[in-house]
């Protein structure tokens, strides 16, 4: 079943053939040197994205991305951004389809969930020491207030700019809100109880 939010067009004109749509995905892409970079989707086709990221390429340059959800999309670089970059995706017919479909269904789930998905009971864990990894190597103890299987609260001296990219142990997310003792995390997917469970409630040694 397709949406009327992301509409076909013929193969001309590539850049404006799909309608965007915002979603938030977290991600990594990877430059023609190999190396590889973190990266969020600020919006999405089925034909193209734009990402939000630290480091950019060459216009014209190849770009292969690991995407949550969407998993791995080739294209090439098109235009930097302010903050990032665009690319075209690369795709027969039926991945974009696909696509499609997972781009509708990511849209109307960001559009239901809150920032902050308060229908997910937080608790405050047995192990709360851990620590909050930057995109740029950073690394700093904090201390979990509670968590939940969206997100965290933290105890942290330092205050990392809400929408930049963390990982809090294993989990990667972004910041969402400051207060006066440190920040919120929103995971950049919903955890499972048992992984939370192994990640900060395990017996230390």
């Amino acid at each position: 079943m397709r949406s009327a939010a992301i509409e076909h067009a013929p193969a001309a004109a590539e850049r404006r053939n799909f309608q965007r749509v915002r979603v938030k995905i977290y991600g990594r892409f990877m430059l023609e040197d190999r190396s590889e970079h973190p990266c969020q989707v600020i919006d999405m086709s089925p034909g193209n994205v734009a990402l939000r990221a630290d480091r950019t390429g060459e216009p014209g340059e190849k770009i292969i991305a690991y995407l949550d959800h969407i998993g791995r999309i080739e294209g090439v670089m098109t235009r930097r951004l302010q903050d990032g970059f665009a690319m075209t995706v690369v795709a027969s017919e039926r991945k974009r389809d696909k696509l499609a479909a997972q781009l509708t269904w990511l849209a109307n789930k960001h559009e239901l969930d809150l920032p902050e998905d308060r229908r997910h009971e937080r608790v405050a864990p047995r192990n709360p020491m851990s620590v909050l990894h930057l995109s740029d190597g950073r690394q700093y103890q904090c201390r979990i207030i509670d968590l939940s299987l969206s997100g965290a609260a933290i105890e942290i001296d330092v205050k990392p700019a809400i929408g930049v990219q963390v990982v809090l142990g294993t989990m990667r997310g972004q910041v969402v809100r400051h207060f006066e003792e440190g920040i919120a995390i929103e995971f950049a997917v919903v955890q499972r109880p048992e992984t939370l469970d192994s990640e900060f409630n395990r017996p230390r040694a």
